[in-house]
């Protein structure tokens, strides 16, 4: 048989051009970064985050360095949740001058909160969030996003949800179990009907010994701890001497002008002890940021129209005046109680400023005085609990 040579070329060409591609595609594959990350930011510092507050989304890396509880306090151990953590550029940061605040939502909380992971303590992370304050801090908010820094496998980002339903996770599931699954003004609907169903309404002269008992001093059993200055003062010293502590309505009595009849004039979920002459400074006043020192009540502001309480109380007061604002609804013989954007509301069964309190709200998690006071209510007074100290998510489910 005779061969063909120009078989022979024709092979032995094709035998080099796949050498050649197999080459190319060999150096390819060892340039780093070339596939999949081209253009793809590096994370932010936690300096960096701290310096660019802007309230744009960034993405920060950090390490772990324990959970903000106040402005000026971060926790490393006993976490009482799984709301917030602090990231530092150095996992032995201990100055909180030197971390960012990062606020967890209900989606990620059983994976990354502290109190439910605290051998996150000392990770370096990777969160995605908002570059703003939390706590009144530099922070990372409506967090989006949280991986282990290096991880390889995808970063872990949450699919939006109206609200967080009530699990078997939730000691209160059942309690809320007619609001699982709702958002909006369906979830509204639901916990008004919750929170009104099975109530013992308590007389004002009642009111006196329920606060002794709600408020007390977890440090002295004969004292109670004032809502807005944070003295803690003798139970017996109530009354109406300037010294002394009376019973402050958090959401004003004249906002509705419903006085001191039962109902909304002796809810004890938003009536608290107060010292007398800071109850004055406060009177009637809409809540908002800004304003002069008050005497008697360290970290308190207030101007002509306006009071703010100290920081480590104003997510109490915010979820004190969503409580009433879906609790009193006018199907009870009384004003349907609202929140506006304003101050300055009067007599209008009306409290502002929203924003304000929706950012408190965020700010100030509920700590375990709020939650033990939320639990006495229900268990030896009222019978029904504020929705807003067991689920704060349920804040932007319904206020936006």
């Amino acid at each position: 048989m005779t061969r063909n040579p120009g078989n022979r070329w024709t092979r032995g060409r094709w035998k080099g051009v796949l050498a050649l591609v197999a080459a190319l595609a060999a150096a390819v594959i060892v340039v780093p970064g070339l596939a999949g990350t081209a253009g793809a930011a590096a994370p932010l510092t936690v300096a960096q985050a701290r310096a660019s507050q802007t309230g744009a989304t960034g993405t920060v890396r950090g390490y772990v360095v324990g959970q903000p509880t106040a402005s000026d306090t971060v926790v490393r151990s006993g976490f009482p949740n799984d709301y917030a953590m602090a990231l530092a550029d150095s996992a032995s940061t201990t100055s909180t001058t030197s971390m960012v605040y990062v606020q967890i939502p209900a989606a990620f909380r059983s994976a990354w909160g502290l109190r439910s992971n605290p051998s996150l303590l000392g990770q370096q992370l990777d969160v995605t969030g908002a570059l703003s304050a939390y706590f009144s801090r530099p922070g990372v908010t409506s967090s989006t996003a949280f991986a282990r820094s290096g991880s390889s496998s995808p970063t872990s980002t949450a699919t939006p949800t109206p609200t967080s339903s009530p699990t078997g996770s939730d000691p209160n599931a059942t309690y809320y179990a007619a609001a699982a699954g709702k958002s909006g003004a369906a979830l509204r609907n639901a916990l008004h009907s919750i929170i009104s169903t099975g109530v013992t309404r308590l007389t004002y002269d009642q009111v006196w010994d329920a606060l002794k008992v709600t408020d007390q001093d977890p440090n002295n059993t004969a004292n109670v701890i004032e809502i807005y200055s944070g003295r803690s003062i003798a139970k017996s010293s109530n009354g109406g001497g300037v010294d002394d502590w009376n019973r402050e309505h958090v959401w004003a009595k004249s906002h509705g002008d419903f006085g001191t009849a039962t109902g909304p004039g002796t809810d004890v979920h938003h009536l608290r002890p107060e010292d007398v002459s800071v109850n004055s400074a406060r009177g009637n006043l809409d809540f908002d940021n800004g304003g002069s020192a008050v005497a008697q009540c360290s970290g308190c502001t207030v101007d002509a129209d306006s009071f703010a309480p100290r920081a480590a109380v104003r997510g109490d007061v915010a979820r004190m005046i969503f409580y009433m604002a879906i609790r009193y609804e006018g199907g009870d013989g009384f004003a349907n109680l609202e929140l506006d954007d304003v101050v300055n509301n009067g007599s209008a069964p009306y409290i502002g400023r929203l924003s304000v309190l929706k950012q408190w709200n965020a700010q100030d998690p509920p700590d375990a005085f709020e939650k033990r006071r939320n639990q006495v209510i229900y268990d030896q007074f009222q019978h029904n609990r504020n929705p807003f100290v067991d689920h704060p998510e349920w804040v932007a489910s319904i206020w936006g």
